[in-house]
Parts: structure tokens; C-alpha cells; sequence
């Protein structure tokens, strides 16, 4: 088999089941909107409409990023950091270097993809499992984070517009009736580029092939290695786009932000049906996922329930999302 051939692996198995459990988020999603529209008048105003969705934006991002990672049977724990990390090299060529809003926002960008690409190189080269391999990446980033910045957060105050790509309304300047924050918008984006790479590109049948069977993908004379790390560097890149987000919402780059995102993304990622085995998801099941974490945090806080309870109940719900996916793949 060649490198532009689809492997076979990618076709077996059913697929009702997958679309089923997004069916079932899909429900709770909406079971969850109208519990809490019923437990306070607040919920369904539009300001925290655009507040779940503004929240949504960032976390939904990191999620798609770590949906390719899983799909392939990896893990990626170092999402959050590298979030903080490319938000941080935004402020150091936007505010220390002062060059101009686009090379700011690329240089992001090709920062999260060169960290996915070295970590890609760990776990396909030098055989370090990647729940290693992307802590290590996690406290690594962690720590330039705090170097590059010297501790101190940096401010985009002299960037006229940053603030504007997550907090901006295109979409409300045209139809002032909806004013759709441009973040969502961004998100909406990178999710339609990520389903088109899964399903339209070789590097997408891949993704899906490494994570169902890999050795017989590597039997068949693919140069795993080589897509493997592909698929690490596009999450990076993907991640890149979370950091502008989460900067251009903060209007800063906060270097010790970003530790414990990564547990909402991957939760994300479980509630939306991507099997944590690999082979198995969806960018449309994580988006509905990320938007269960943000409707839950957002009616939890609204009924004032205390924040280590709101932690209590994510935690059920994750596990609940796993122990689904276990039975899924038993009927296999």
C-alpha cells in the first residue's frame, strides 16, 4: 500500500454506534439548556448566550486539537501550556518586537506547530509514550512561558485591533440582531478545516488508521512516523489559534495561565464520542462536548453552585462518557 492509498483499517467497524453516542450529548446538551432556562430566568439572556459561546470558543479549539491527537490513540497533556506559550510569543513579537498584527498572529500559529512538531518527534522517533512525551512538553512550555515573559503578563494595550479577534462582532456589524462574537466565529472555522482534513485528505484517513491499527498500517509500508508527527504538529498549529484567542479575550498574555485547560479539552473531546482507544470521533461530537462543559460551568455558576462542586460534577461526567465508550467498543 502506498502513502496515498486509504488503508483498510480506517473502514472496519460500525458506525451507527459512534453516531448514536453523539446523539445522546447531542440530548443531554439540550436536556441541560432547558433544565437550567428553567431553574433561572438568567440563563437564556442573550449576554449569556454570548458568554457560553465566547467560553466555548477557546476550550472548543484546544478540543479539536486533541481530537486529532486522540483519534490516532495518543494524548496530548501539554495543550494548555502550549496555549500560554504561543499566546506569550504573540506578546513578544507584537509588543516587545512591535512588528505588525498579522506576523503576530502567524508567528502564534507556527509556534503551537513547531511544539506539536517536536513532539510528534519524540513519541514517533524516540518511542516515548505520549502521555510522557507531552507532560514533559507540558512543563517545558510551562516553564519558557515564565522565562520569555519574565514572570509578568504583556499587554496588548499598543496593539490597536488584537483584542478585537476574539471580541470583535463581524458578524453583528452586518446583522446588528445577532452579534456573534468573532471568536465563535473562528471556532466554527477551524472546525470546518479540521472535519475537511479528516475526512477529504490522506492525512485524515491516516489519523484514523494509526489509531485502529497501527502496526498493520506500518505492515502495509507506511512511513508512520511520518503522519504521526504530521497530526502532532497540525494539533500544535490548531493550539496556536486557542493562544491568540485566549490573548485577544485577555487582551494579554497571562504566562502562568494556562495549566488545567487541557482536562477540559480532553473532557470535551470524551463527551463528544471520540474513542479514548483511538480509531473513533468526530470535530462535530468534541463541539458538542465543549459546549457541555460551557453550558454546565455557566448554569452551575449562575445557581451559585460552589466551584469545587462544578468541578465534582465534570468529573462524574467524564467518567460517565468513558464508561460509555468502554461498552460501545465491547459491542465491536
Amino acid at each position: 500500500m502506498t502513502d496515498t492509498a486509504a488503508p483498510a483499517a480506517q473502514k472496519s467497524g460500525p458506525r451507527i454506534s459512534g453516531a448514536f453516542h453523539r446523539l445522546l450529548a447531542f440530548s443531554g446538551l439540550i436536556a441541560l439548556v432547558v433544565a437550567f432556562s428553567l431553574a433561572s430566568p438568567n440563563f437564556m439572556q442573550t449576554q449569556n448566550i454570548l458568554a457560553i459561546l465566547q467560553a466555548t470558543s477557546v476550550n472548543g479549539v484546544l478540543a479539536i486539537a486533541a481530537t486529532l491527537v486522540i483519534i490516532t490513540g495518543g494524548i496530548d497533556l501539554s495543550v494548555g501550556t502550549m496555549m500560554t506559550f504561543c499566546a506569550v510569543i504573540a506578546g513578544v513579537i507584537l509588543t516587545y518586537l512591535g512588528l505588525p498584527l498579522p506576523l503576530g498572529v502567524i508567528g502564534a500559529i507556527l509556534a503551537g506547530a513547531a511544539c506539536g512538531l517536536i513532539s510528534g518527534v519524540i513519541i514517533a522517533k524516540l518511542k516515548v509514550p505520549p502521555f510522557i512525551a507531552t507532560l514533559g512538553m507540558m512543563l517545558i512550555l510551562k516553564g519558557l512561558s515564565l522565562v520569555i515573559s519574565g514572570t509578568r503578563p504583556i499587554y496588548f494595550n499598543d496593539t490597536p485591533g488584537f483584542n478585537q479577534i476574539a471580541l470583535g462582532s463581524v458578524v453583528g456589524q452586518i446583522i446588528p440582531a445577532v452579534p456573534v462574537p468573532n471568536g465563535v466565529m473562528i471556532l466554527f472555522a477551524v472546525a470546518l478545516i479540521a472535519s475537511l482534513v479528516l475526512g477529504k485528505t490522506a492525512l485524515g484517513r491516516y489519523t484514523f488508521a494509526l489509531g485502529s491499527n497501527e502496526e498493520a498500517v506500518r505492515l502495509s509500508g507506511v512511513n508512520v512516523d511520518r503522519w504521526k508527527i504530521g497530526v502532532y504538529a497540525l494539533a500544535g498549529g490548531i493550539v496556536g489559534v486557542a493562544g491568540v484567542l485566549i490573548a485577544s479575550r485577555l487582551n494579554s498574555a497571562q504566562p502562568a495561565l494556562g495549566q488545567g485547560y487541557e482536562l477540559d479539552a480532553i473532557a470535551a473531546v470524551v463527551i463528544g464520542g471520540t474513542s479514548l482507544s483511538g480509531g473513533r470521533g468526530t470535530v462535530l461530537g468534541t463541539l458538542i462536548g465543549a459546549l457541555i462543559i460551557s453550558v454546565l460551568a455557566n448554569g452551575l455558576r449562575i445557581l451559585s453552585v460552589a466551584q469545587e462542586w462544578q468541578t465534582v460534577v465534570t468529573g462524574c461526567i467524564i467518567i460517565l462518557a468513558v464508561y460509555a465508550d468502554i461498552l460501545r467498543r465491547r459491542t465491536l
